[in-house]
């Protein structure tokens, strides 16, 4: 899987080349961009990547306030600063990302370091899986087989009941086959079901008759936050679940 990655510069110039520089390296996707860092809280509560390549000199928030409200927008992506300046915060801005780059440095420099950041393979696995109800206890398999590679289990039964959900999401109402993908970070556990599905799923009234819906308001008692976007002609629904236990090395 590439690694999904948000551009967030107010120079136009300065995205394209480095747009241009991860094409070239390959193994990267540009999910988004943004001017503004307006633009890079939503986009980063939107789409959730992997990396943030973070401008700090951004012309409405900037500085520590715009690395904060994009953490808190998506725990689970990790921050790189690609900074025009030298900063006097440059010590906490070193503590609260995965580092800092000055853009008078070599461009190869923070394509490597975006890389090694972004490219842990260890903790991030994708399942192609049929329009088969059976594939739900497949992805369960998976998720539960993965966690204990990981070393992750805090979250297990909460995280099995996620996936269930979003998988049986897909195949009822996309009535397709669908992508699971399932990542680690130091902070969150994220769970992704993408499909061919138009449309998009809505938590249903609950009612004591009726079954259908019941789905995602329990994916959202469970997850710290849940969110769809489009992806390509379908959807992708994902769920973040909070880690209490730190990721095996």
């Amino acid at each position: 899987m590439p690694i999904r990655v948000l551009l967030v510069d107010d120079v136009v110039e300065v995205r394209r080349l480095v747009r241009t520089s991860l094409r070239f390296r390959g193994g990267f996707e540009v999910v988004g961009e943004a001017a503004d860092g307006i633009g890079a809280v939503r986009l980063a509560g939107q789409l959730r990547p992997d990396v943030v390549v973070l401008d700090l000199g951004l012309p409405d928030i900037a500085g520590r306030e715009v690395l904060t409200r994009v953490r808190e927008a998506s725990p689970v992506s990790k921050v790189v600063v690609f900074s025009g300046l030298e900063t006097a915060d440059r010590a906490w801005i070193r503590a609260h990302t995965e580092g800092f780059v000055l853009k008078d440095a070599d461009l190869g420099y923070l394509i490597d370091l975006l890389e090694s950041v972004g490219g842990s393979a260890d903790t991030r696995a994708t399942i192609d899986l049929p329009d088969d109800l059976r594939s739900v206890s497949v992805a369960r398999r998976f998720v539960r087989d993965k966690l204990a590679e990981w070393g992750v289990d805090g979250p297990v039964d909460d995280a099995l009941l996620v996936t269930s959900e979003l998988a049986a999401n897909a195949l009822t109402h996309a009535r397709s086959s669908y992508r699971l993908r399932l990542s680690v970070s130091d902070r969150a556990l994220r769970i992704e079901v993408a499909d061919a599905g138009v449309g998009t799923p809505e938590p249903q009234p609950l009612t004591e008759t009726e079954e259908h819906g019941r789905g995602l308001h329990l994916v959202g008692a469970l997850a710290a936050s849940w969110g769809m976007e489009a992806a390509g002609t379908g959807k992708r629904v994902w769920a973040e679940l909070p880690l209490s236990v730190a990721v095996a090395e």
